[in-house]
Parts: structure tokens; sequence; C-alpha cells
């Protein structure tokens, strides 16, 4: 079995893919840049413009959301966006602060100031 790659040695794959074609659980051996998915928003194309310009990187689904981020996983400025697969044009963000911190409205209209409730809300929603 292959050992698992940090976030940030991982090569990127921009073999173009289809909503349908993003995996659903974390990929711990490439990473998916925005470029490569076929029909991604251009809010996601533009996702860590005013942090750095940084592409972003697909993470996971959460039920039907698709989580990518721009930035570094911890540290560091960074913005996460997670997208209806079911309708590209409904979207929430989540800013992430170098000290840990962060802010983002969840699909139930709540704004939410940790990360961890902000991805519960988005797997809790209908």
């Amino acid at each position: 079995m292959k050992p698992h790659l940090r976030y940030d040695e991982r090569p990127e794959d921009d073999t173009p893919l289809h909503t349908d074609e993003l995996p659903a659980t974390p990929q711990r051996e490439r990473n998916i840049p925005a470029r490569a998915w076929i029909e991604a928003p251009s809010e996601l194309k533009q996702l860590g413009d005013d942090i750095g310009g940084e592409e972003a990187q697909y993470k996971r689904r959460i039920g039907r959301w698709l989580l990518w981020r721009s930035g570094p996983a911890t540290g560091a400025d960074a913005r996460y966006i997670a997208v209806d697969a079911d309708d590209l044009s409904r979207s929430f963000a989540f800013r992430l602060f170098p000290d840990g911190s962060g802010t983002g409205t969840g699909p139930d209209g709540v704004n939410y100031e940790r990360f961890r409730t902000w991805k519960e809300a988005l797997r809790d929603s209908t």
C-alpha cells in the first residue's frame, strides 16, 4: 500500500472531469485543480484571487456539495467553496484566516465561525 502524500506534495491531475466523475472521498495521491472540472463555475475559478491567486483544488463531496479549497490547509489565508452538484449556480464560501478563525454562511443561512460546523451544515442540508 502506498503512503498518503501531504496535500502540498501531491501531483496535479488536470485530466478533464465532468461533475459526476468527481470522486466522493478525499484524494490522497493527487490534487484535482479547478481547471480540470469541465462544468466549473467562474466563481470557483476565481476563488483565490484575493488571497494570492492559488488555484482551487478539489477536496471531497459532502452530501451533494463539492468542496474546493484555494490556499494552504493551515497557517495562512484559505478560502473554501462548496458547490451544489445538483445546481452549479448555488454555492457557499468559507474564509479561513491564518490564526485558525474563520467565517462563512451555510446553506441554512447561518453565519459560521468554525469550519467544522460550516461543513456539518453542508452535510445536514437537504
